[in-house]
């Protein structure tokens, strides 16, 4: 009774809110997912998702795994995984992203880099023999004495 083993307690990790009518300044690093429903200004590196809701306006650069702009963002974003625009977004800068959706409605005025994804293997093609190109050219060359003498 009194030697039981003590339970773990596993603590679920909370999204970070700016709420409509709130206005925030500064630098924000977050492990979780971050929500923006009012204004902010300033830096953003976020190891989760940031969504700017629809009546959210950023003036700040983004750097986060996933980005779901729907409300303004006015500087540089970089989508290590996907950046997807709404039909309310509208961004004002460049992106840089790993897979990009933009859907009709949204507005973009910038640049887009889409960031390389490495190839699961190599692509299948003609491998070539040396020795079997060898015997073909030796053929055609025997071919065409052939046909000329």
């Amino acid at each position: 009774m009194w030697n039981k083993p003590k339970q773990q307690v596993s603590f679920k990790s909370t999204d970070s809110l700016i709420g409509l009518g709130g206005t925030l300044e500064g630098k924000v690093q977050c492990d979780t997912n971050l929500r923006i429903e009012g204004n902010f200004s300033g830096e953003i590196q976020c190891q989760g998702t940031v969504t700017v809701g629809e009546q959210g306006t950023v003036r700040s650069s983004i750097k986060a795994q996933e980005i779901i702009i729907a409300g303004k963002v006015f500087g540089d974003v970089t989508a290590d995984r996907r950046l997807t625009m709404t039909g309310t977004g509208q961004l004002h800068g460049n992106i840089l992203a790993g897979t990009l959706s933009i859907m009709e409605g949204s507005v973009l005025n910038g640049s887009i880099g889409m960031a390389e994804q490495p190839a699961p293997e190599k692509a299948g093609g003609l491998q070539e023999d040396k020795n079997k190109d060898k015997a073909g050219k030796r053929a055609s060359k025997a071919q065409s004495k052939l046909e000329a003498g």
